[in-house]
This record gives C-alpha cells, structure tokens and sequence, in this order.
C-alpha cells in the first residue's frame, strides 16, 4: 500500500477575503487584477486524419529543412502536464468539472486562505505509479513532495505543492512507430522523470487588455509533468512522442488527454548544434501549440530559424527565451526572455507526509495495467496485418477494444481490420461519433463478416446491414430475414433473371455481340437490380458470360 499521513481541517465553502476585492459576473464569484496581458487565442486540436495535401506539404517542408540544414542538427525535449481524472483534486475535496462557471468550485485550501491544511489525494498517487510503470520507470518507493515557490495571481498560496529532488518516477523510455506516410520506422525516447505537483488557477484577460479575473476553479487539480529526454530531433518526432504520451494516458484511464481542454499541454525545447557536437546549443522554449500538427510545424519553424541564424553568423541572436507559437502566421514569437534559471527556492512540504510505498502495492498495480499501445501494435503486427492497419486500430483504445472483441467473437483478422478502417471509420468521422456511441456491437460485426465469407449475403447487401446496424441497433440474422436478404446461390434461378433482362434490353444485347463487350458490366448490374441486389455476383457474371455468348 501506499503510507501517508491524512490530516486537515474540515471547511466550509465562506469567502474570508473582503468583498471589496471582488466583483459578481453571471452569479460567480471573481477576484480581478490589473494586468497588460491580453488574451492568447487558442485553435482546437485538428482532426484527424489528416488530408492527403496536408501530408504532401509537410512531407515538402521538411525535405527542404534537410536540404537547409547545412550541418546541423536540432535536440528536442518535452516537459508535458497531463491533467489527471480524479473525482476530486489533489489537497481537497472539490471536483474539478471542465466549463463550470469560474470560482464555484474551490474551498479554503483552493483558494490558500491561513490556517487550512491539505491532504493527499490517494488517486493522484496511483495514478503516477501506474504512469511510472508503463514508461518503464524506477519507481521511488519513498518521495516527498516540495514547495515550489514564485509569485502570480493565480498561484493564491504563492507556492505550488510539487516534487523537486525525488520524484515519484524516473530513468524511463518510451516506444512508438512513426507514421507509415511520413517514412515509418520504430523510435525509443527517454523519460528523465514523473512526478506530482498540483494546477494552479487561470486568469481570464480582458478585451481591453486592462484588467484580468482570477478564476481558481483549476487551482488544486492534479497533474503529472512527464520530463524527456532530449532525444527527439524533428517537430515529426516530438509530436509523435506527445501524441504517444496521449495515446498511453487514455490507455491506462488516468486522463482524458484532450488537449484543447488542457488536460495534456505539453512546452518544448529546442536546439540546434553542428552535427557531431556533443555540447548543447542556446535553448529556446515554444508554448502556446494546441495541437499535434501544430507542434510538429511550430518545432520545425523553430529549427529553420535556429539554422538561418547561424548560416548568417548570428548566433548570438539566438537567446534563452519562451517564445508563443502563432497559428495563422505560422510563425513563434518571443514571449520573455530568460536572463537566469529561476529560483525557486524549493523545500520540503511541511504539511505533508512523505509519500511511501510497498512491493505490494506496486505489484498489484502491474498487474492491474492493461495491454499497452506498444505491446497491442506488436501482437497486431504478429497477425499479419500491415503497419498502415496496426497504427490505426491501435490509435484509439475504443477502436483496439472494438476490434479485439470482433476477433474473439471468430471475425477474421484482416476482414475485420478492412471494415472497421473502412464504412465504419467513414460513418464515425461524418457523423462525429465515437465507437462506443454506435449501436452496432463487436458480436454482430463478427456475424455479417461471417455471413458474406459464407455466401448467406452479398458484399453489397453487407454494406446496408451495416449501416442499419450502425444507426438502430439489431442483429444481422433478423435484419437478413425480415428483409429477404439472403443472396440468391441457384444457378436456374440466377439464369432465368439474366434471360429476362437479356430479353428486355434487345438492343444492348445486339451491340454488345457486335464487339461492345464492355456492356457485360451494364447486363451485370441489370441483373443485380432486378435481384434486388441478392444474387451472387460471382456466379451471376459466370452464367451471363456464357449466355452472352452461348447466341452470338
């Protein structure tokens, strides 16, 4: 188990602060601030998949940056906040629900009024020995937590509770398969360290720019910030790095990861060398990125500048700064510079106990993990299918599970790949739905699989169960049965439709036996409409054949 001493005070939700120092909006509560800032628009993460141009594009842009590169090479590394799913934060015991109205659900200890104490959140705790174990960390079977301590009006305590010198995990790796179109190939990135720290509030910037409101709704949420190593070397490695890191959070269960909600933000740094140096160059920070597309080209933006300046014998012009990433110029703008390292003056939380676990604690943890993205694209891969099909069913955990209940429910592997990634992928993405919010079942996808590999229906007649099955729910035998569905396999019975519309197209039947043999096509479908679709296309265009030609 995991040791920890629980203690604090039990509140209730007053406001002690004079109510001079706030004003009411819409019925909630805000602390406002005078501030310069103005608002950063953000843009939602892009859907995927993307345009076939889109690739083209990227693919062009950065064949070009190798062609630029003039002996350089860029070092890249991540610090990525995940957000977690607990029912209630870190220290306390509000709830966290995204979108509520600001200020409504904080406490005391939210908002760091004296005399309040926090205490650990177990979750938060299990949640970050389960990520440490699937990044293939050393656990610290006992941390402690530390203050971290600066100064911003959305920080009320003035410090954030976080882990300094002993984190909760460390010395990881991770492996992912990069995109088929972007060249594919098998990378490992290292984990420096995971640890625990908790959210701090958020300011909303006004129009003007002349003010800003102090929504702590937010403050007190649990995070884990996953550290990189500096491993990665292209905007198309660190955004495939995050978006593993996504794929891994959904996974395990411990978060949503949705980036434009801010469950998973991730900030970059970047650097280029000469190849061939092991020293590191000047390090530039990029934020402000909401999807993976845009890190990807706001990294590569970075590298191009990074390298233009150095071309230009202006590498001093390259200073330690955060710089924003701007979508619509496609460019990143400095931010702040950076003249030091900032002190924090970190030391040991006092109001809490250190964080101590057992061998079995973490044992029954392992063994609680579920088959992980790397583990599920490798045992895809073993069956055969191709890395373009292992890439896609192992995306989305809802997809993998969708297909591996397909499989033990006896659908053949590749069949079942095709029409998933196929008319069902297609439904989902016209209809924005997700997997688990359509009515057709695994079970009944391995039974219409079945009933076209065994004739009972066309591949034609298939697609239109499938979309009633989609849409309404069902099975496939009584949809096959209600409607009359099961596929015409008589030879007489398939003959004597053909000879009816042989008949009724006299002319067509002349000009085909007079060298138009494409027509055969257009008598095949005849056919099909005439059979509503039920008969065997196979032996339909054998029977058609030789009486097209029994005559001419």
């Amino acid at each position: 188990m995991a040791s920890f001493c629980f203690r604090g005070i039990r509140t209730n939700q007053v406001f002690l602060y004079p109510l001079a120092l706030f004003s009411r909006k819409r019925g909630a509560v805000f602390c406002t601030v005078q501030s310069p800032q103005t608002e950063i628009k953000t843009q939602s993460e892009s859907l995927k998949p993307q345009k076939e141009a889109k690739i083209s594009s990227q693919i062009e842009t950065r064949k070009r940056q190798e062609q630029n590169a003039h002996g350089f090479e860029a070092v890249i590394g991540i610090e990525t906040h995940v957000q977690l799913s607990t029912l209630t934060k870190a220290f306390c015991g509000c709830p966290y629900l995204y979108g509520s109205q600001p200020n409504t659900t904080i406490c005391p200890i939210c908002m760091g009024l004296p005399g309040t104490l926090p205490v650990v959140n177990s979750k938060v705790v299990e949640f970050a020995v389960k990520l440490g174990l699937a990044l293939n960390c050393k656990l610290s079977m006992s941390s402690k937590f530390d203050r971290k301590q600066y100064f911003y009006p959305d920080l009320p305590k003035g410090y954030q509770i976080s882990q300094f010198d002993i984190p909760i995990a460390s010395e990881g790796f991770i492996d992912l398969d990069l995109p088929v179109e972007f060249g594919g190939g098998h990378r490992r990135f290292g984990i420096t360290r995971v640890h625990m720290e908790e959210d701090a509030g958020k300011l909303l910037h006004s129009d003007s720019g002349s003010y800003s409101q102090v929504d702590l709704n937010r403050a007190g949420v649990p995070l884990l910030e996953i550290v990189s190593e500096p491993d990665m070397r292209t905007g198309l490695e660190a955004a495939e790095y995050a978006s593993e890191i996504q794929r891994l959070v959904r996974y395990l269960g411990i978060s949503n990861g949705n980036m434009q909600e801010g469950s998973l933000r991730c900030d970059v740094n970047v650097s280029v060398r000469p190849i061939g140096q092991s020293k590191f160059g000047t390090k530039v920070e990029i934020k402000n990125m909401n999807s993976f597309s845009a890190m990807n080209r706001a990294i590569d933006y970075e590298i191009s500048r990074q390298i233009l300046l150095h071309s230009e014998g202006q590498s001093d012009q390259i200073v330690q700064e955060t710089r924003l990433w701007e979508d619509g110029a496609q460019k990143t703008f400095t931010m702040r510079k950076k003249e030091g390292l900032a002190d924090y003056r970190y030391f040991p939380e006092p109001d809490l106990p250190e964080v101590v676990l057992t061998e079995d604690y973490v044992d029954n943890i392992r063994k609680s993990l579920p088959e992980l993205p790397e583990a599920k694209r490798r045992r895809y891969e073993n069956m055969g299918l191709s890395m373009q099909d292992v890439l896609f069913l192992a995306n989305d955990v809802n997809v993998a599970d969708f297909f591996d209940s397909a499989l033990q429910n006896g659908a053949d592997v590749k069949l079942a790949a095709n029409w998933i990634m196929g008319d069902i992928a297609a439904y989902l993405k016209n209809e924005k739905l997700s997997i688990n919010e359509i009515k057709l079942t695994p079970k009944e996808l391995a039974e219409l699989i079945a009933s076209i590999k065994d004739g009972t229906i066309s591949g034609k007649i298939g697609k239109e169960i499938l979309i009633e099955l989609i849409a309404k729910g069902g099975t496939v035998k009584s949809l096959i049965k209600e409607n009359d569905l099961v596929q015409i396999v008589d030879p007489t019975a398939i003959g004597a439709l053909i000879d009816k519309v042989l008949a009724n197209n006299p002319k067509q039947l002349e000009q085909y036996r007079g060298g138009k043999t494409k027509l055969q096509g257009y008598f095949a479908g005849q056919v099909m409409k005439e059979s509503k679709g039920k008969a065997n296309p196979k032996l339909l265009n054998k029977i058609l054949l030789e009486k097209l030609n029994a005559d001419g």
